[in-house]
């Protein structure tokens, strides 16, 4: 598994960390079925450095919850790239959510990343992560559907980020009636370092 240059400047004094998350996903993340094996040479590429940019569109300090994780993408990438942010990680498999607390201890996340079993549609689920400012999301659904999940997790005025590939504008052209009748706004698509980043809005309130 070759690690792109680009990697030492997006991680900065938290590559090791990077390192070593990306070694577990190689291994673990292989082994119990996260990732395919045809992932492996190209980890960094298509999942480590293709999560690390939606970083860029968080203020310090904020909370996120990533809905879907899976392996902890982007949520753990996240983590490791921006310690100063809280990580709510949403999955509903039990064998991913074992593998995400091992995953945070192994990497001494556990102060800053929670694991949450469960739909983020779940009554549990919104009790105990709701209310964030951000959400986050990356091969989960169409635009329609993450909207209906996520939207009600988020804070009013909170922020719904959806990792999209090169089909993003035309994606959010197609349901942008939908994200409205459920409660979003100011949907749209932001591109940072090759990456599309659907961004709506959940609606505020009107007095």
């Amino acid at each position: 598994m070759t690690v792109p240059p680009e990697a030492f400047a997006v991680f900065g004094d938290r590559f090791a960390l990077a390192q070593r998350y990306a070694d577990f996903l190689a291994t673990a993340g292989i082994e119990r079925g996260l990732l395919g094996p045809r992932e492996v040479p190209r980890l960094w590429e298509r999942h480590l450095l293709n999560c690390a940019p939606v970083t860029e569109l968080l203020p310090r300090g904020t909370r996120i919850v990533d809905v879907g994780t899976g392996a902890g993408l982007p949520g753990l990438v996240i983590a490791i790239r921006r310690p100063d942010v809280r990580v709510d990680l949403v999955e509903s498999l039990q064998r991913r959510v074992d593998f995400l607390a091992e995953a945070a201890e192994l990497l001494g996340l556990r102060e800053q990343v929670r694991v949450v079993r469960g739909r983020a549609e779940d009554p549990a689920v919104l009790a105990e992560v709701g209310d964030a400012p951000f959400t986050t999301a990356r091969a989960v659904a169409p635009l329609d559907r993450l909207v209906k999940w996520c939207l009600p997790l988020l804070a009013t005025g909170g922020r719904l980020l959806a990792l999209k590939g090169a089909s993003a504008a035309e994606e959010l052209t197609e349901h942008r009636t939908t994200l409205t009748r459920l409660g979003g706004s100011a949907a749209e698509v932001v591109v940072i370092d090759g990456v599309s980043v659907v961004v709506v809005e959940r609606r505020k309130k009107q007095r």
